[in-house]
């Protein structure tokens, strides 16, 4: 076990991460967590836990950590870690991070980031806007300092940094899939079914390559391949890797988790899948609108409730599913648009089942992200690789990941692409995706984590 992985808040996309690198690595690592609860404490309090916790080992050769951990604290505290080959992943950085008032940023959140880069050897970021807006935000955080500020902390951290985008299994989602979303594949890359399986005729070129690494990643555990970029690219054309990639989801990826705080909310899926499934009674349904996102202030579900309530005063037909993981305090707002809303409501509250969830985005048309906050956006891409056509804003990490058609600049522009949804949804179910999700799987990316893993000689060890 050469690798300890450390996560101190095991929970959503920290959590899908480190299950993944488990997996793959399997006896060559340790994995020591603490729950996705009270953030703010895990990032306070998390090393001097794991000083306690993470047993001694001459094993060790590379630490693996998230940023919400304070690496500069548990390096201290444990002299044998702090030797070891540190690679810090930041999933988000707290100097770019909205607070719903100024005087509520906490500048210890941002000043633990800072000293854990200073000790770490390699930073990786999920994204290149991840990135930069920590590192161009540095000079600017520290200025909080009143006086005897330290200097050029930017030029010291940089060299250690690079871009790794987050690696997402995709699953085999063709079970769930209506026969419009399943005919693009077909049509477009000749790929047929057989059944649930699905076999590749006539990809040209580098899509075949992508299809049948793909497929070979299905089928042998480890997967690990070089035939994607995954340093400071995205690639715009062909179509996504769903169906491509019938990577398998297994009973550990049907996630546990609960939240008695979103209990009485949930309600059983309304849709009946048999009936959806069919190509005629599905087209002559309303437009199917998903929101998969966790129920925080960041994802600023009020604009998204204010332009749904928009189109049901206009009297435009669509139905909505509101997914996602809610936390102790749940903004007022859900409640109330779940009465306004009212029989638009196809599922409300989060899917503990992984193929509830992917049901549940499969049979959507469009999906939707109002973020004030984002450095990557795990959802979004599992729903495109769903055949759904995302709507992002145009800022933070999205232009990054989506063609430029799939932005919008105001929440006028929303409301103004929903209302032509929703009078022609035809639009939406006849499109085919125009970037590509290839490159953010694990196929593309794992032996670039694989090599970030690897352990370098060290004379101390």
């Amino acid at each position: 076990m050469s690798v300890l992985l450390i996560e101190a808040f095991y929970g959503g996309s920290h959590k899908q991460l480190m299950d993944l690198l488990q997996e793959e690595l399997q006896e060559d690592c340790v994995l020591c967590t603490l729950p996705a609860k009270k953030w703010h404490w895990k990032a306070r309090t998390a090393a001097l836990y794991f000083m306690q916790t993470v047993p001694t080992s001459t094993n060790y050769r590379i630490l693996f950590a998230s940023s919400v951990l304070n690496l500069a604290e548990l390096a201290a505290l444990r002299p044998d870690l702090g030797k070891l080959k540190k690679v810090l992943y930041f999933h988000e950085n707290q100097l770019a991070y909205p607070v719903q008032k100024c005087q509520e940023r906490d500048f210890q959140y941002g000043y633990n980031q800072i000293l854990s880069c200073l000790v770490a050897d390699v930073v990786v970021f999920n994204s290149a806007f991840n990135m930069e807006s920590f590192l161009t935000s540095i000079g600017k955080f520290m200025k909080l300092i009143p006086d005897h500020r330290p200097k050029d902390l930017e030029k010291i951290i940089r060299p250690k940094c690079q871009v790794l985008y987050f690696p997402v299994r995709f699953p085999d989602v063709s079970r769930f899939m209506p026969e419009h979303k399943l005919a693009h594949l077909e049509k477009v890359i000749g790929v047929k079914r057989n059944g649930d399986a699905y076999q590749l005729e006539g990809l040209p070129g580098q899509q075949k390559s992508r299809a049948l690494m793909k497929n070979s990643n299905a089928h042998h555990e480890s997967g690990l391949c070089e035939a994607q970029p995954g340093l400071y690219t995205t690639q715009h054309e062909g179509l996504p890797s769903p169906l491509t990639a019938p990577a398998r989801l297994n009973k550990s990826e049907a996630s546990e988790r609960t939240n008695p705080c979103q209990e009485e909310d949930k309600q059983h899926l309304t849709f009946n899948l048999s009936n959806i499934l069919s190509g005629r009674d599905y087209q002559q349904r309303p437009l199917h609108i998903a929101w998969p996102h966790r129920w925080e202030h960041d994802k600023d579900p009020e604009t998204f409730f204010k332009v749904l309530l928009k189109l049901k005063e206009e009297d435009l037909p669509f139905h909505v599913s509101v997914l996602g993981e809610s936390f102790t305090e749940i903004p007022d707002i859900f409640s109330e648009a779940k009465k306004a809303l009212g029989s638009s409501v196809l599922h409300w509250g989060y899917l503990p089942s992984k193929d509830d969830y992917f049901q549940a985005l499969c049979v959507a048309d469009v999906v939707i992200s109002t973020a004030k906050h984002e450095f990557f956006g795990v959802a979004m891409v599992e729903a495109v690789h769903c055949g759904c056509y995302p709507l992002c804003p145009k800022a933070l990490v999205y232009p990054e990941i989506f063609p430029a058609e799939y932005l919008y600049s105001t929440p006028e522009q929303l409301f103004k692409r929903l209302q032509n949804f929703c009078k022609r949804p035809d639009i939406v179910r006849k499109h085919l995706y125009k970037g590509e999700t290839a490159g953010f799987s694990w196929a593309a990316l794992g032996g670039k984590f694989r090599s970030l893993l690897a352990a370098e000689p060290r004379e101390d060890l």
